[in-house]
């Protein structure tokens, strides 16, 4: 067996940025300078390694996450490529939870645009040191130092400049390095792969003086030594400057800051070299968190190979050749092919039947993962999406992954008797993948509907059935998913007393509902004071709550923004059951919910319309007729940037709308931003459409 790598010489990063920046562009040429491939892949061409779906390569966007491994001067670098577009956002979620490091990838004529912002929020929320990389250099209109700007702007960032660009667009020619004070020239005849290093030209030679003081002034403060010699105006050498920028990027106070042109083959290599210089390996990372299921103690866990083992699915897969693929992150501990870990959640084991290494699409046995190690696992059975798996001997429950609820659905039926099993298995297994994609059979019309993100990752979705999973189906137009929930505090004094199955069952429950703050789902607390029922009769209460909210009092529409305390509860020692306080929890969750004044709710999306000069007053007129409502407006280059929250009711067709306004000039970027309560006008109408009686 081979020896596995020291885990200092391990990064486990992502590569993230809005869609269209040219992340998979950049991984492209990361695996063809690192040799993990010999011929670069390309987007346009439908060839890039990383977009390896069908849908990927007729549509040149990332769709899912995929794992690749290369080396970089004796360092294994795990990349995840993750999308760009807001519809499949949840694959940057889950990417990001188990990654220890990030580049973020920014056009240089765009900046920072709306997913850029969304993906460096979630990075932020997972303490993620991050590399910047200013792309796309070499087109018309890139401008470096404003992308930069941005960033200090919009993202509240401390960006710190590793390079400077030499020239921009078509004049884009080299790269000035601020660590060693030399210009890179790239080679074209060998696609990037050589370079010359040479002085830095007359004209820029002030500028790069000055940023290269900026760059020492902002790390000079993580070693006192260079700090001194900063001050005493000493020479300070590239390692001592390298040590530095790592400190300050592991404790997420600094982002070093690279350029680019990724498809001209420039800029790549020095990147590269940020990886290893800058980003953490896995014992840089802070020890993970769980709770022990038995003893509900925190417990820690380093990343060691010596402690008991502790990993965490991310991802769930479906594979054409070895069935279901479960992608884990292992945090400590090792395991072997043919080991069995417990699934905490589920409280079962599972058997490791193989280990996969996985190179995209591509894959290869190992016999063994460790600490640090990102893996794909055949033959897991009950593991889903955010499960930990641990040594069954010392459990402990990592802190689950929690994903945006879908807003929009459409209605699904099989073509024929035939399809109809393969439909439902193949929804099934997409379920299983996407945590952010819903199949529902509809208890009043016996419909099936599913429900996703956006109208793309439904269209992709759907496209799946037919190709992949060979279901043929006809769909149905897109609808919103609305949701309910009450407006008053309730008292829920709930006695359930029946017979089920020849034996008798009650409990007893009191419960105060009442609203959650503003895009919070769920909350339950437990008020009881000690041994007034027995333990085992409290989780089901929570549980009949939950699964009581897939249904409103409406319309039947999702529950969302409910707390619920349990204050008072009796039982019967003959005749209690947790059966009994399951059922009294769903009713009384649904009597409560008849009494609070329930209300709609409708997905409110984040819109940014960007539009030359000549179509700003048309836009914002039919904007206005969307019931947007504007936050604001600004100059972007020679555009309008138009910002704004509007109903996702609006917004269907928009896309031939917006081409029609400005003749196909104006672009625009759209994401779930939250829900909001329906205005009474609104929901009257909403009514009187589903037939229900005002």
């Amino acid at each position: 067996m081979a020896k596995p790598k020291p885990l200092t010489k391990l990064r486990n990063i992502g590569i993230m940025a809005h869609i269209d920046a040219g992340k998979t562009t950049a991984t492209e040429r990361i695996l063809y300078y690192s040799g993990k491939v010999h011929r670069i892949g390309e987007v346009d061409e439908g060839s890039a390694t990383m977009d390896w779906m069908e849908q990927e390569k007729q549509r040149g966007i990332t769709i899912t996450s995929a794992a690749i491994s290369c080396l970089w001067k004796d360092h294994q670098i795990n990349i995840i490529d993750t999308p760009g577009h807001v519809d499949f956002t949840a694959e940057v979620e889950r990417s990001l939870r188990v990654l220890d490091g990030a580049i973020a990838v920014f056009c240089a004529v765009g900046g920072v645009e709306p997913q850029s912002e969304t993906v460096w929020l979630q990075a932020d929320k997972y303490h993620i040191p991050r590399l910047a990389f200013v792309n796309k250099m070499d087109r018309l209109g890139a401008d470096f130092y404003n992308a930069v700007q941005m960033m200090r702007d919009r993202l509240n960032a401390n960006p710190v400049l590793m390079e400077l660009p030499v020239g921009s667009g078509s004049d884009f020619s080299a790269i000035i390095d601020l660590l060693t004070m030399k210009m890179i020239v790239h080679d074209d005849e060998s696609l990037g792969a050589k370079w010359d290093e040479l002085e830095i030209p007359e004209n820029m030679i002030e500028q790069a003086r000055e940023y290269r003081h900026y760059l020492l002034e902002a790390v000079a403060e993580y070693d006192d030594q260079v700090l001194e010699k900063y001050l005493n105006g000493q020479d300070i050498s590239i390692d001592e400057i390298n040590t530095c920028v790592r400190r300050g990027t592991l404790n997420n106070e600094i982002v070093p800051v690279f350029c680019g042109a990724a498809a001209k083959n420039k800029g790549i290599q020095q990147l590269i070299d940020g990886i290893v210089n800058y980003l953490p390996c896995p014992e840089d990372v802070p020890s993970i968190e769980g709770k022990n299921p038995y003893t509900d103690k925190i417990e820690e866990r380093h990343s060691s190979r010596e402690e008991p083992f502790a990993a965490l699915a991310f991802k769930v897969q479906t594979d054409t050749y070895v069935g279901k693929l479960t992608f884990i992150r292992v945090y400590s501990g090792r395991l072997d092919v043919g080991s069995t870990a417990l699934n905490v959640r589920e409280n079962k084991k599972e058997r490791f039947q193989r280990i996969l290494q996985m190179d995209s699409n591509k894959r290869h046995d190992v016999q063994q993962i460790t600490a640090g190690d990102i893996a794909a696992i055949v033959g897991l059975r009950s593991t889903k999406t955010g499960d930990t798996l641990s040594d069954p001997k010392h459990p402990v429950l990592l802190e689950e992954l929690i994903f945006p609820m879908p807003v929009i659905s459409v209605a699904i039926e099989p073509k024929s008797k035939a399809d109809e099993e393969r439909l439902v298995n193949a929804l099934n297994a997409l379920v299983d993948e996407d945590p952010t994609f819903q199949f529902k059979i509809d208890q009043d019309t016996g419909q099936m509907i599913i429900s996703g993100m956006g109208e793309l990752h439904l269209e992709i979705l759907t496209d799946r059935l037919t190709k992949e999973f060979k279901a043929n189906a006809n769909i149905g137009q897109p609808q919103v998913a609305y949701r309910e929930t009450m407006t008053q505090r309730i008292r829920s004094d709930f006695t359930f007393e029946r017979q089920i199955g020849g034996s008798d069952h009650f409990a007893h429950i009191v419960i105060d509902f009442e609203p959650l703050e503003e895009n919070k789902i769920f909350e339950f607390n437990n008020e009881l004071p000690p041994h007034a029922i027995p333990q085992e009769f409290i989780k089901p209460v929570e549980k009949g709550i939950k699964e009581s909210m897939s249904s409103g009092s409406i319309a039947g529409y999702p529950v969302l923004g409910i707390r619920a305390a349990l204050v008072d509860a009796s039982f019967d020692e003959s005749n209690s059951s947790e059966l009994a306080f399951k059922i009294a929890g769903s009713m009384a969750l649904q009597d409560a919910l008849r009494r609070g004044e329930p209300v709609l709710m409708e997905p409110m999306m984040k819109l940014e319309v960007v539009t030359p000069d000549e179509y700003f007053g048309t836009i914002l007129s039919d904007l206005s007729a969307r019931r947007a409502k504007i936050e604001g407006h600004g100059k972007r280059h020679e555009n309008t940037v138009i910002d704004s929250h509007v109903p996702l009711a609006e917004m269907f067709g928009y896309a031939t709308s917006l081409r029609n306004m400005s003749q196909g000039r104006a672009l625009f970027t759209m994401q779930f931003s939250h829900y909001e309560v329906v205005s009474s006008d609104i929901f009257h109408k909403l009514l009187e459409k589903m037939g229900i009686a005002v």
